[in-house]
């Protein structure tokens, strides 16, 4: 039987259909039906590895988990992750198809179309109902040729679309009826509804614009939701969370944001600590003294070191580091960055040859296939090279979760005997990506691994993720609070995964509150 479906687009990016898709998306889920997210295409530096050992946005990760389901790369068949100002690394179906510009891209998307289809038919398939996200605005006349992600989808699938406007911008009636005054014919008749989104004060100052709005242009507002407060997986760089912030806490930790800052979700479970601060800076005078630094995943490691380099970041960190004011720790990219050389031969970054920062005596080549795999792993028993303890035995013995998502392989320089943070096993995640798991134990050299490197203050990992589950997370905060001389109280602290599926369930509730749910269900065509 054919899915019954619903299109969420918006007036513009970040208005808040990525968080009503998935609110949406757990209201289905309550209600009992089996519904599962869909975006054709994706521009986000946020990525996850499904159990297959497939590459997709970790904003469609964000709405499966809210609907209860695992994620599936045909929930998202095309993701773009730019990797320069004009061209993206793009991945179809949940591996590398190539680097392209935005010019070549435009040119050649429409041969991705049997793709989207077949992504969409398999979800179909396999579910009752599917709630489609858009991508920017529609309206973007100069690129409605050929596409594949806005009104082009939805008539290619025939789904009735909902239009989201954001009112906190201010501007909303403009940005709804303008939208809809560019489209054509047939793709206003497709709009059944609009939602006003992040709605701040008494909505009956809004009625009369309602009713104006209307006889202008006579498509019911189904839904003005109230400006929430929610901590949910943002998709990209637009994230509030990413803005610079001030120490608040007793214990400090500063994320470098980098221009091509990518995964940085992986540090959203260290955010609702008590007593910890956990901010972005981009700006050697914002970096103070932290108890932690941390350099996180990036898109383009050679260029985001030298922008560290050029804003003075790098010598401020060498600074804390050297004078054991500050720990560092490194993830991916950050931890390519650490070693002493980078070399991309194929040209897959910048090219050329790059000094690294000189903590680890690593050289990191970049190659042409993409190592993806989700493992599980276990901190190694840490001692200094003299025997003597080190500052980082408090984790000795962690577990975690997580994934590997890199073009690079970081081996060792002249002989050098790098000391390994962690030892890595493949999840047993079934048969089905036994050929992705040969094709990254062909690059890394086997299934079980060593990762990372410990040096002094600084430890590094390819490791995305690993703070969502298992000891690792809680054992690096009691290291941190044991150097400040204190204490930390865990107590009534829930696991993140449950605080997660709380929020979520926070976001249910206000979509049943501020929308007409009932009108919401007929355009999908439930009773």
């Amino acid at each position: 039987m054919k899915a019954r479906n619903i299109m969420i687009q918006g007036t513009m990016s970040d208005v808040g259909k990525s968080l009503f898709t998935a609110g949406l998306l757990r209201v289905l889920s309550q209600d009992g039906y089996r519904a599962a997210p869909f975006k054709s295409q994706n521009m986000a530096l946020n990525s996850y590895i499904t159990a297959q050992e497939l590459e997709m946005s970790r904003a469609q990760v964000m709405q499966a988990e809210a609907a209860g389901i695992d994620p599936d790369v045909a929930m998202n068949p095309i993701l773009l992750k730019p990797n320069s100002d004009m061209g993206s690394q793009v991945i179809v179906n949940g591996e590398v198809f190539g680097n392209l510009t935005a010019a070549q891209y435009f040119r050649r998307k429409h041969e991705f179309v049997p793709d989207i289809k077949a992504a969409y038919h398999k979800l179909e398939h396999d579910y009752e109902i599917l709630v489609i996200e858009g991508a920017g605005s529609p309206a973007e006349i100069n690129l409605k040729q050929n596409d594949i992600v806005n009104m082009g989808l939805a008539q290619m699938i025939d789904a009735p679309v909902l239009l989201i406007g954001d009112i906190d911008r201010g501007g909303v009636f403009a940005q709804l009826y303008g939208t809809v005054a560019l489209l054509e014919a047939q793709e206003r008749a497709r709009i059944k509804g609009f939602i006003m989104n992040k709605f701040r004060g008494d909505r009956r100052l809004l009625e009369p614009g309602l009713q104006m709005l209307y006889e202008r242009c006579p498509i019911p507002v189904v839904g003005v939701i109230p400006y929430t407060e929610l901590d949910i997986e943002d998709e990209d760089s637009l994230s509030r969370r990413l803005l610079p912030g001030s120490v608040r806490d007793r214990i400090d930790i500063a994320v470098i944001r980098f221009p091509h800052i990518a995964n940085f979700t992986d540090l959203n479970p260290l955010e609702r600590i008590s007593h910890v601060s956990l901010r972005y800076i981009s700006d050697c005078r914002e970096l103070g003294c932290p108890d932690l630094i941390i350099l996180p995943g990036t898109k383009n490691t050679m260029r985001d070191l030298q922008w560290m380099r050029e804003n003075g970041i790098e010598t401020e960190v060498r600074r804390l580091v050297g004078s054991d004011l500050s720990l560092l720790l490194g993830i991916c990219g950050g931890f390519q960055m650490m070693g002493e050389e980078l070399a991309d031969p194929y040209g897959v970054e910048a090219g050329g040859i790059s000094r690294g920062l000189g903590y680890f005596p690593l050289r990191t080549i970049f190659g042409t296939e993409k190592v993806r795999r989700r493992v599980r792993g276990t901190i190694l028993t840490q001692c200094s090279a003299s025997g003597s303890r080190s500052v980082w035995e408090r984790l000795a013995g962690s577990t975690f979760l997580g994934y590997e998502m890199h073009m690079g392989t970081s081996d060792s320089v002249g002989g050098a005997q790098p000391r390994r943070l962690m030892e890595l096993t493949d999840e047993d995640s079934g048969s089905e990506n036994s050929r992705h798991r040969r094709r990254a134990d062909r690059i890394t050299g086997g299934g079980n691994h060593m990762d990372g490197c410990i040096s002094g203050n600084c430890i590094g990992t390819y490791v995305h993720g690993l703070f969502t589950s298992g000891t690792l997370r809680d054992n690096l905060l009691d290291l941190l609070f044991e150097r400040r001389g204190l204490t930390r109280d865990a107590a009534g602290q829930t696991d993140y995964l449950t605080y997660k599926n709380s929020q979520y369930d926070r976001l249910a509730d206000v979509i049943r509150e501020h929308t007409d749910l009932k009108a919401i269900y007929r355009m999908i065509g439930l009773e």
